[in-house]
């Protein structure tokens, strides 16, 4: 691809698509379920640091504690819902890349943006990136945030009942 594409390699769709498996954040989408969910589940117990002394402060634990613990838990979905979505922003962004027949670029700065079609081979191998790596991770923060919004829904549903 090198040598057919006038594309500097840090803006080439495969190597963006490579930064987002290897790096440290967003390669959490790629890995099997339970090495997925650990930061998830991490995160949502790190967001009880937080949100628990919050929420002590107006349901006291001793005298309510079921209203304590459901308004904690759910509180404490915030920050791995913000997580998801900028783990779904950044893998929908490669997609996009990956998916365009023609990638967009700039040689040396932003005044000099440049089109260049990609040949029918690499627009086949890309689909099919998108297809078979990229587009299960996209599905899997979707089905978790769906998830996720499920658990606040009813978890909002008990909390009036209380």
């Amino acid at each position: 691809m090198a040598q057919l594409c006038p594309v500097p390699a840090e803006q080439q769709p495969i190597n963006e698509y490579q930064d987002v498996r290897q790096s440290w954040f967003y390669s959490w989408g790629g890995r099997h379920l339970v090495a997925y969910l650990r930061p998830v589940v991490g995160l949502w117990c790190l967001s009880w640091v937080v949100v628990g002394p919050m929420v002590g402060a107006s349901f006291f634990p001793s005298r309510q504690p079921l209203l304590f613990a459901l308004t904690a838990a759910l509180g404490a979905l915030i920050l791995p819902t913000l997580a998801l979505l900028q783990l779904y922003v950044g893998w929908a962004h490669v997609a996009g890349r990956l998916r365009q027949a023609t990638v967009p670029y700039e040689e040396s700065g932003w005044y000099d943006g440049q089109l260049w079609v990609k040949p029918e081979d690499i627009r086949n191998r890309d689909r099919l990136i998108v297809d078979y790596e990229v587009r299960p991770v996209l599905q899997r923060i979707r089905y978790t945030l769906g998830t996720i919004g499920v658990l606040f829904g009813l978890g909002l549903l008990v909390w009036c009942q209380l």
